[in-house]
């Protein structure tokens, strides 16, 4: 049998040149089986094969000698989310967008893609929180059934997270270090949505975050939690 192996779409990025960090997150929980949490070690090759590995229920993804991620079984996030934003207040949010220089080609938050999926989150105005509308349209995220494949929902709520924490300040820069999502419910294609998100503490560098991805009708279909690191610059392994 052929060992088991995964690779990253070229076009599926987020940092330059490495695979978007929600996206590989996803497709690693999906090997663990949800609820999993996933902890990224070093930035994600695009478009090589990947080696997988698996020890009871722990699941790595390596390139060559490097490990590039892991993924574990956790209990069923519980995340204490704030209330969902309408849909007008969420475009106002958008409008604020101010994007950053370092990631503007990923494919969910890049500015600098026409294929991007247009998710800018944008304060709302409390200084906590940002927002963003997103309806998923590209039949490429589609798992076939009319609902969005799991790996794309890990992918659009990892992006906000970071801006969720810099909600009352300019943004510094960060890459996500360690992700879990709870998925409540399809998010259906075609369908409009909003994703929120906010900072939860600090500790050093060491940064927590919060996401939740609701219907235009406020019922919340995802959360998500991320820990990312306070970076200086951008790790060579992730440019282009």
């Amino acid at each position: 049998m052929s060992p088991e192996q995964l690779e990253i779409p070229t076009e599926l990025n987020g940092p330059p040149g490495s695979g978007h960090g929600g996206y590989v997150s996803g497709r690693i929980a999906a090997l663990v089986g949800e609820p999993a949490e996933v902890t990224l070690r070093s930035p994600t090759p695009l478009g090589v094969p990947l080696a997988i590995e698996r020890e009871g229920g722990v699941v790595r993804l390596l390139d060559r000698e490097t490990l590039i991620a892991e993924g574990r079984p956790i209990e069923p996030l519980e995340l204490d989310v704030p209330d969902p934003v309408d849909s007008a207040a969420a475009e106002r949010a958008r409008s604020r967008y101010g994007g950053h220089v370092s990631f503007k080609t990923c494919f969910v938050c890049g500015i600098a893609r026409e294929d991007a999926q247009r998710v800018y989150p944008g304060p709302i105005g409390d200084g906590k929180r940002v927002a963003s509308p997103w309806t998923p349209s590209d039949q490429w995220l589609s798992d076939g059934a009319g609902a969005v494949r799991p790996e794309f929902v890990w992918s659009v709520l990892d992006c906000p997270t970071y801006f969720g924490f810099y909600a009352d300040s300019g943004p510094g820069l960060a890459m996500l270090g360690r992700f879990a999502v709870r998925r409540l419910g399809p998010v259906e294609m075609g369908e409009p949505h909003v994703i929120t998100a906010w900072g939860i503490d600090r500790d050093g560098r060491k940064l927590l975050a919060g996401a939740a991805l609701f219907t235009a009708e406020g019922e919340l279909r995802a959360c998500a939690r991320a820990t990312m690191i306070e970076i200086d610059q951008v790790p060579p392994g992730a440019r282009g």
